[in-house]
């Protein structure tokens, strides 16, 4: 007899039907698993043998085999533990087999039997729900599986409470979906004094989820502002949480198993390395890029980062995904991230600043900011210069307009772009493109005169041209303007500034 438990694998948030089939048989005493079990799951075998002995149940002194198929795909992590302890029963008529085909089981055991905390259990529990069939996961997992929809979802605490379970000494009680606690819009834009320009750059850049660099010297308030972004973004759609979600439990981040509201506000190091943003390593984990899909990447003091690194920015900053290339992998994620980037303009910070700068100025300014390449700074739609802050603008009262004020006008201009692009795959004005951003984004006439113009005037490449287009759709949303004028192309157009030599 071969017993047969359903389980999933992982080639990024895409889920692969696993069999787990076990089969007990005479010959020499052994507990194979086969089908390219990484150490993990070869590791199963132990922690199977002590939870079933901590239940008082023994494996029978036989030839026990264990495979995974399909045995051609990796197998990866500690959630085989489950389905092969419940194939193990299964093949020793402790549960019946026929119940069991109608799930998908997926958890780590403990020594003593005890179930823990997997990663992946919300995109298993959505394939679940595309089978017709139920999923098993730890207690510790159950309110993020119901949130795939209608299912029945298993959660127990222990092995022994799922076997009470199918015995009927038990009831296991659906688990109730929980949502991850709003603490908030954080801190304030109204902490921040001065700096006109940068907020207001700030609002177009959260109101269109357009790109935006900050450059200015050391202390004059860049990480604030980013820190202040999220408190502008409005709160994530059901859609968009449950995709963010679904990223944040295969990258084993899915905090308390509960379905995530805020955007998400990644704020990398400069040491991270390669893997650690794009995606990758050993198992091809999530990256920085996709853990802030749908939310914000803040990279502060961006030329510091490695060259190699930044420019694995920049096909996922046009496409919205990023896929991981491996001998053993190849898996996409999402990654539709709204890069946040802040930089000095020099090395010293001060070139503005003819008492404080280095006497290499101007040329230690063209030095620093080459390490960022050019279509990478094509890339980003507002560019904003943040000077220091003077010491009359530090003794004056707090600003009036805060963050809620703010956002409310950003809400706003959502809403007009989600109505807009509605039977449409975007959601915002920085992913509109082609024809669609010729038709919603097209300037009157004194406007595309200037556009033009400046276009030729400044040596804009195509992209520059259309994320001018973009971002002068923002910020006629914002004033409530059903068509693109001459003044928001010339705010848009006041954005490109860049570093010297290029625009």
């Amino acid at each position: 007899m071969v017993a047969r438990i359903n389980t999933v694998a992982y080639q990024g948030i895409d889920v692969l039907d696993i069999d787990v089939q076990v089969q007990i048989s005479g010959g020499l005493v052994a507990f194979n698993i086969v089908g390219l079990p990484d150490k993990a799951v070869g590791e199963s075998r132990e922690r199977v043998r002590a939870a079933l002995h901590a239940m008082g149940l023994a494996l029978p002194p036989k030839r026990i085999t264990v495979n995974l198929a399909p045995a051609d795909v990796i197998k990866e992590g500690s959630h085989f533990d489950l389905p092969i302890a419940l194939g193990l029963l299964v093949a020793m008529n402790v549960l019946p087999a026929d119940e069991l085909a109608a799930y998908i089981a997926l958890g780590e055991l403990a020594l003593d039997g005890a179930l823990t905390r997997v990663a992946g259990v919300l995109p298993a529990a959505v394939n679940a729900v595309a089978q017709d069939r139920g999923l098993i996961c730890p207690a510790a997992c159950g309110s993020e599986a119901v949130w795939a929809g209608d299912l029945e979802v298993l959660a127990p605490a222990s092995l022994l409470a799922l076997i009470n379970h199918f015995k009927g000494s038990q009831v296991l009680v659906r688990p109730e979906p929980q949502i991850a606690d709003y603490e908030g819009p954080g801190p304030d834009l109204r902490d921040i004094k001065g700096q006109e320009t940068a907020k207001r750059a700030l609002e177009v850049a959260a109101a269109g989820a357009h790109n935006l660099l900050m450059v200015g010297p050391p202390g004059s308030g860049k990480s604030m502002l980013a820190a202040r972004l999220p408190g502008l973004l409005p709160l994530l759609e059901p859609a968009e949480a449950l995709e963010v979600s679904m990223i944040h439990s295969v990258a084993g981040m899915l905090e308390g198993g509960k379905l995530m509201r805020r955007r998400p506000f990644r704020d990398p190091h400069h040491s991270a390395s390669l893997p650690a943003l794009v995606g990758g390593g050993s198992r091809a984990k999530p990256g920085e890029i996709s853990l802030a899909h749908q939310g914000v990447l803040f990279l502060d003091e961006l030329p510091e980062f490695a060259r190699q690194t930044l420019e694995a920015l920049r096909q996922p900053l046009e496409t919205g995904r990023t896929t991981v290339a491996r001998a053993n992998h190849h898996v996409t994620y999402p990654a539709r991230f709204q890069l946040i980037a802040a930089m000095n303009p020099c090395r010293c910070g001060h070139l503005a600043d003819p008492a404080l700068a280095c006497s290499r100025a101007p040329k230690c300014a063209m030095d620093y900011q080459s390490r960022i390449s050019g279509p990478l700074f094509d890339r980003i739609d507002c560019h904003v210069d943040v000077p220091a802050v003077s010491a009359t603008d530090l003794s004056l009262p707090p600003p009036a307009e805060g963050s809620a004020v703010v956002a409310a006008r950003v809400a706003a201009a959502r809403q007009v772009q989600a109505e807009r692009y509605r039977g449409h795959e975007i959601r915002t004005n920085a992913e509109a493109d082609g024809e669609l951003l010729d038709r919603v984004a097209q300037p009157d006439v004194g406007g595309r005169a200037l556009l033009t113009d400046a276009a030729q005037r400044l040596h804009l490449s195509a992209r520059g041209y259309h994320r001018v287009m973009r971002v002068a759709r923002t910020l006629a949303d914002l004033s409530g303007s059903d068509g693109v004028g001459r003044i928001h192309i010339a705010e848009a157009l006041s954005y490109r500034r860049i570093a010297p030599g290029r625009s």
